[in-house]
């Protein structure tokens, strides 16, 4: 295989418009099959619980938040269906990567910044969006894709917050990427 055609093979992304039918389809399968909509953030939420529990077993007492969590799941919080979600994207985007040609360890950036500040950035925005789903019970799939599935006001507030505020912060950051 030449390299251009392997150049145009690692350039080559799913049709926008058909990622979000395969999503929306996605979405109705969840909640016709568990009867709830897709989210990571209650993922990560179980597997922070079971950190702290395999730590120490009575620290997540003193955690009335984490100590329900804890409780309103029977057996280990790692069963939960929504670990086994997390995981399913995390190996499917691995393997599109592969197959894509796509997959290489390096950090995309503006010329105009550093691998470092890219990724500080990165990692400040996780940050601060894991910690604004927990405020806002959910994160953009749960509170806001699934809530509007289901013709939730409050889904709909989310994503308009979601976008509304990335709009109005878009001018501040946008060096940092372009």
């Amino acid at each position: 295989m030449s390299n251009s055609k392997t150049e145009e093979r690692g350039r080559r992304y799913l049709n926008p418009y058909v990622g979000g039918v395969l999503l929306g389809l996605v979405l109705l399968a969840a909640n016709f099959i568990s009867g709830r909509g897709l989210g990571a953030s209650g993922a990560v939420k179980s597997v922070v619980v079971t950190t702290i529990e395999a730590v120490d077993k009575d620290a997540i007492n003193t955690m009335p938040f984490m100590a329900d969590y804890a409780e309103s799941h029977s057996g280990s919080p790692m069963k939960s269906w929504l670990v086994f979600e997390m995981l399913g994207v995390i190996v499917g985007g691995f393997l599109s990567g592969a197959i894509a040609g796509r997959l290489k360890l390096k950090v995309e950036h503006s010329p105009k910044i550093t691998s470092r500040r890219r990724l500080v950035f990165a990692l400040m925005g996780g940050v601060l969006f894991g910690f604004g789903s927990q405020l806002g019970r959910g994160c953009t799939s749960g509170s806001a894709l699934s809530g509007m599935a289901v013709l939730s006001m409050g889904g709909f507030i989310t994503m308009m917050a979601i976008f509304g505020t990335a709009f109005a912060l878009a001018y501040f950051f946008r060096r940092n990427w372009i």
